[in-house]
């Protein structure tokens, strides 16, 4: 009954479901399965698991997009640039 990430992080790569969505059916399935194999199953920790997984991705896709302030995109242009010098002291 319940998804391997494995199954779940191709879905998602592939383009044919949000990470959003992915963490929803997870949520839904893991229930599921918590409810027919009961709490204390291998099936339900392993099914908490995979959303926890999921989500633990998505928090590393926010941070992942850091916007970049301006100083930080005129450097990248401008390496030379005196602002964008960086000394060890």
């Amino acid at each position: 009954m319940t998804k391997t990430l494995e199954t779940v992080q191709s879905a998602v790569n592939n383009g044919t479901t949000t990470i959003d969505e992915a963490i929803l059916e997870s949520i839904v399935e893991a229930r599921e399965t918590c409810n027919v194999d009961g709490e204390n199953s291998a099936g339900c920790a392993v099914a908490w698991d995979i959303v926890e997984e999921l989500q633990a991705e998505k928090a590393h896709q926010q941070q992942a997009k850091h916007r970049k302030t301006s100083l930080e995109s005129y450097c990248e242009t401008h390496p030379e640039a005196i602002e964008c010098l960086i000394y060890d002291v």
